[in-house]
């Protein structure tokens, strides 16, 4: 049974990451990000020296490495997304295998894992990549502080502190959490054993690996790109706003923060003071577990896009809560029956997740029937206004291009970009052209460089991946007419997703010739105009 259930995990992990891979998709939202940094990276650009980016590039480099192998096809970031999870869904099960998680729980846990967190996550996004490289490092920390192999000890600190950092370059704010996680294990490790030489050890090799990210780019302005609470970045850290989305919702991460608690005090009571915290794998899972929910409550307000991006918590604190029951119930959760039953728990749990993945079976099997809008029910007692710009998903089609093998687009985005295609501007040789769109692909199929420079941001988010210094830089170009074609994504209800200044410069000193829907979903008022000189 042990050896049945260890390899389903492996199965299972594998299985669930692959799955995306078959499917054709609508253009993702904020794809376009994802792609132009992993573009950059494959054709032999480097970061800060060639363009400007608030974070780390670590994001980019599996997806990068895709690029080369696979070429640079939107799908491809899919094909990129299957080896993160796979590397997230392995991290996790070693986690729970350092900490001598019973292979019933195990399993359950990582069906938890893959179906709330790693299923849901079918493209890269920096705010999941951070997470992963996270976890591979607490992996590592972990199978250094239980000595799994004695001799490769520190070696195994060596890789924990490689993939924190890997994380914190990802993204600032979520490897930072994780390196605090791993300093607090460490440093409990460093108690439990009397061993005061760990702590050293590990800020060692943080302030080694950390000059090695770090050094070689300073000449390329670094210090002004990398967001670490200098202006002109400013914070996304809010102690109030952290308080008050914690006391006001939050209600799983109270939940789990209470029954842990609990669980503990029972422990404690039980065990006595000197055996409770002496206990090693009991206090690294308990700092782990809260440490990972505290990460979770800081995490849903410093990276709010999307909404569930902290949804990795569920799994540690289920898993911590199953291994103390485990203690007081009279139930076997080695048993073929409880294994089961935990599993298809879990499968109910989170149905919403693989719901649309069968949804158009089960139109069949259950039937469906078109609502007659004279009938009041649950799809029809809301009269909303009908947003007329917004096109529905049955006229998203395809498009002839490389870039977008097997991807589906609004049908006037498409025919906008065939029109772009036919434009006497994006024909020249060397033409120089400005894509503030979310069609970055169109540089590879189109074949025009991309700018570059230390002042060239990656992206254009006003406060976020460009500041006031590079919008203005764009305005003088544009006054100084030196695009030969520019495309610009104007969404007014997002707040200078892309500026809203270098649209205003445009409209003064260029001509727009053509604007059609962007390419987003839900499409509505959001549109990708065209610019030439007057």
């Amino acid at each position: 049974m042990k050896r049945i259930l260890a390899w389903a995990e492996i199965f299972l992990i594998i299985i669930i990451a692959f799955i995306p891979v078959f499917g054709t998709f609508p253009y993702r939202l904020n794809i376009f990000l994802s792609y132009e940094g992993a573009y950059r990276l494959y054709l032999g650009e480097m970061p800060f020296r060639d363009f400007g980016i608030p974070t780390g590039c670590m994001f980019w480099v599996i997806p990068a490495m895709f690029f080369k192998i696979f070429g640079p096809q939107l799908i491809t970031l899919v094909k990129a997304q299957v080896l993160i999870n796979i590397m997230s869904g392995l991290a996790f099960r070693s986690i729970l295998k350092s900490l001598s998680v019973k292979e019933g729980i195990r399993f359950v846990c990582v069906s938890l894992y893959v179906f709330s967190f790693s299923f849901l996550n079918y493209w890269p996004w920096y705010n999941h990549t951070v997470i992963v490289y996270e976890f591979v490092g607490i992996a590592f920390i972990l199978k250094f502080i239980f000595g799994e192999g004695r001799k490769w000890r520190y070696t195994y600190m060596i890789a924990g502190v490689l993939f924190t950092l890997c994380s914190f370059f990802t993204k600032q704010d979520g490897g930072a959490l994780g390196y605090l996680i791993c300093t607090a294990l460490v440093c409990y490790s460093s108690y439990n054993e009397k061993d005061w030489r760990q702590p050293m050890y590990f800020l060692a090799i943080t302030i080694i690996i950390g000059c090695l990210f770090v050094v070689p780019f300073l000449k390329y302005g670094f210090g002004y790109w990398f967001n670490h609470g200098q202006p002109p970045h400013s914070s996304r850290f809010s102690a109030m706003d952290i308080a008050d989305e914690f006391f006001s919702a939050s209600q799983w991460i109270k939940f789990y923060i209470g029954v842990i608690i609990v669980l503990l005090f029972v422990q404690y009571k039980k065990k006595g003071a000197n055996a409770f915290w002496s206990n090693k794998p009991l206090i690294v899972f308990s700092l782990l577990a809260l440490g990972i929910l505290v990460e979770a409550a800081i995490f849903q307000v410093t990276s709010y896009v999307p909404q569930d991006n902290n949804i990795f918590f569920h799994s540690f604190a289920i898993a911590f809560i199953l291994v103390l029951l485990a203690e007081y119930l009279p139930v076997n959760f080695e048993s073929t029956s409880t294994v089961v039953i935990c599993t298809l728990a879990v499968m109910l749990w989170w149905s919403q997740v693989y719901w649309r993945y069968v949804y158009k079976y089960a139109e069949i099997i259950l039937g469906h029937k078109k609502t007659d809008p004279t009938v009041v029910n649950k799809n029809t007692y809301l009269i909303l206004p009908a947003d007329t710009t917004d096109v529905p998903l049955f006229l998203w089609r395809g498009i002839e291009l490389p870039s977008f093998k097997g991807m589906l687009l609004p049908g006037p985005t498409v025919d906008g970009v065939h029109r772009i295609m036919q434009m006497p501007e994006i024909k020249k040789p060397d033409a120089k052209v400005l894509n503030m769109s979310e069609l970055t692909s169109l540089a590879n199929d189109l074949h025009f460089s991309l700018e570059t420079g230390s002042e060239y941001p990656l992206w254009f988010h006003k406060g976020v991946g460009m500041f006031e210094k590079e919008t203005q830089m764009f305005c003088d170009r544009i006054k100084n007419n030196y695009y030969d074609i520019v495309m610009f994504e104007y969404i007014p209800y997002l707040n200078n997703f892309y500026p809203f200044e270098v649209r205003s410069t445009l409209m003064q000193y260029y001509k727009r010739v053509d604007s059609f829907t962007a390419p987003r979903k839900p499409s509505g008022q959001a549109w990708v105009e065209v610019y030439v000189r007057k």
